[in-house]
C-alpha cells in the first residue's frame, strides 16, 4: 500500500520547489497535489490512512472558487489524527485559526512562514520535514 504526502497549493513556483525537496528528502513516498479544497477532502476521505504528511496553504483561486485550506482543516478536525500537518500560508489572518483547530482536534501541527519569494520552501519547509523525520513522525 503506497504512502502519500498530500499538499494543498496553487502556486506553480512553490510546487516546483516542493516537488524537488520531496524527491530529495523522501523519494520513497508518493506525492499528491491539489489546488482545490473540495477535491483534496474527497481524496482524503478515501486515503487518509495512507497519508504520512499533509501540507496546507490557505488562499486558493477564487474564480472559480477552489475553497480554502481552512475547509481541509475543518474536515481533518472530524477525523482521528494520523499524521503531522504543516500550515504553510502567508495569510496571517487565517493561519492561527487553522493551527488552533488542528491542535484542538489532536493533530500534530506545525507552522511554516513563507518569505523571500520561494526560498522558504528549500529552507523552512524542507527543514520542518527534516525535523518531522528526525522526530519519527515521518518514516524514511
Amino acid at each position: 500500500m503506497p504512502e502519500f504526502i498530500a499538499i494543498l497549493e496553487d502556486n506553480d513556483e512553490r510546487l516546483i520547489q516542493m516537488r524537488a525537496c520531496l524527491s530529495e528528502l523522501l523519494p520513497q513516498l508518493s506525492q499528491i497535489y491539489f489546488d482545490d479544497a473540495s477535491a483534496m477532502i474527497a481524496w482524503l476521505a478515501e486515503h487518509l490512512s495512507q497519508v504520512v504528511l499533509i501540507s496546507l496553504d490557505h488562499d486558493l483561486p477564487i474564480d472559480p472558487d477552489h475553497g480554502t485550506g481552512r475547509q481541509v482543516v475543518d474536515y481533518l478536525a472530524t477525523q482521528p489524527p494520523v499524521c503531522p500537518v504543516m500550515v504553510h500560508t502567508s495569510n496571517e489572518f487565517f493561519a492561527p485559526g487553522m493551527m488552533c483547530v488542528l491542535t484542538d482536534a489532536g493533530w500534530p501541527a506545525v507552522r511554516v512562514y513563507p518569505h523571500s519569494d520561494h526560498d522558504w520552501v528549500q529552507r523552512g519547509w524542507a527543514e520542518q520535514i527534516g525535523r518531522l523525520v528526525a522526530s519519527g513522525w515521518i518514516r524514511r
